[in-house]
């Protein structure tokens, strides 16, 4: 068992050769898409979280399931796309479509996870009865939205690559 300094000095040479000089943002793609799908899953499932807080002690018994989260709806599709281009610009994805998908689609693994986590976990209901119990204008509603989070960051990247190719 190695018990020297030289175990410390080794992972941080790992974590410093993974990263840009410049920008301190990952070289490698698969810890960016990691890292970027990873602050747009938090920046996104949090704001719901915080909205859902009011939503449903204040908005839900007053205006009912269906009014209240398509009340929340507009709200979340303005976080998802300023999360999409914040995440995309602070992880210099540039015009890279395919980083952009991936990243789509893990924070959308990651919401997935997290919204069945919720149900199962701490509302005791089964997957089933969670997709049963949606309310079908309100839901469609959310799995739009879903599709909408999932490709804004390739939106966002090949939006990037249109600008470039035209400032050339």
């Amino acid at each position: 068992m190695h018990t020297g300094s030289g175990g410390s000095s080794g992972r941080r040479f790992l974590a410093l050769s993974v990263m840009s000089a410049t920008s301190g943002t990952p070289r490698h793609p698969i810890i960016r898409v990691i890292k970027a799908g990873g602050i747009y899953w938090t920046l996104v499932f949090g704001s719901g979280f915080l909205l859902g807080l009011i939503r449903v002690p204040l908005l839900l018994p007053r205006l009912g399931e269906r009014v209240a989260e398509l009340l929340e709806a507009p709200v979340m599709l303005a976080v998802i796309f300023l999360a999409s281009r914040h995440v995309m610009r602070r992880f210099a994805i540039g015009s890279s479509t395919r980083l952009g998908a991936a990243i789509g689609l893990f924070s959308l693994v990651l919401l997935l996870a997290a919204e069945l986590f919720v149900a199962v976990a701490l509302q005791g209901r089964t997957v089933t009865e969670y997709i049963a119990g949606r309310d079908p204008i309100s839901g469609t509603v959310y799995l739009i939205s879903l599709l909408i989070f999932a490709i804004l960051p390739w939106l966002h990247a090949r939006k990037n690559g249109a600008s470039v190719s035209h400032e050339a």
